[in-house]
């Protein structure tokens, strides 16, 4: 009794890291502004059901640039369009009128709208107890006191408490300084 055996291989199986790289490079396509919206989920969709390798290739082969040329690229595009931004910054912050930093007490420094506070700020952006600014050894810790508009630090919303500095640029609300040291008395 003889029998023949056919052979059939299948094709193996798509890893799942094949599949991600290709949807990375979809992505990567699609924020670049080589993929259409439509055409970034209709190839999305192919590579999520693609069985063999060659459907995924085909689906990144218009994507594929030289890696490193492409690269260096997109950043010098990116430095040269955030340097505008920059540059602005950069000029308000010397045009900031300053904050003096007060001579270190016993008693936080209370910053607000209300008369009580000891840094009395009228704007409609300011809360009447926005921020308290208490002197910590020879540091200065600046805290928000759940205020509406919040406050920042060069920049980013404090959330609870944060150190700051002289040259620091600080916002309570809309309204924003630059933070100065007082001058040390000369001994007499």
């Amino acid at each position: 009794m003889t029998s023949s055996f056919e052979h059939y291989t299948y094709p193996a199986r798509l890893s799942d890291a094949e599949r991600e790289r290709v949807l990375g490079a979809l992505r990567d396509g699609a924020a670049q502004g080589k993929l259409s919206h439509d055409t970034f989920l209709r190839r999305m969709e192919i590579a999520l059901t693609a069985r063999r390798s060659e459907e995924l290739k085909a689906l990144t082969s218009d994507l594929e640039t030289d890696g490193r040329w492409s690269r260096g690229l997109f950043r010098a595009v990116g430095e040269v369009s955030a340097f505008p931004a920059r540059l602005r910054r950069a000029w308000q912050s010397e045009r900031l009128p300053k904050l003096l930093l007060p001579v270190p007490g016993p008693h936080p420094l209370r910053i607000g709208r209300d008369p009580g506070n000891g840094l009395r700020l009228s704007h409609e952006t300011v809360s009447r107890m926005h921020a308290e600014l208490t002197a910590h050894g020879s540091r200065w810790i600046l805290r928000d006191l759940g205020s509406t508009n919040g406050t920042c630090v060069n920049g980013q919303r404090v959330v609870g408490s944060v150190v700051v500095r002289e040259g620091d640029q600080v916002s309570f609300g809309r309204m924003t300084f630059r933070l100065t040291a007082s001058l040390p008395v000369p001994p007499a």
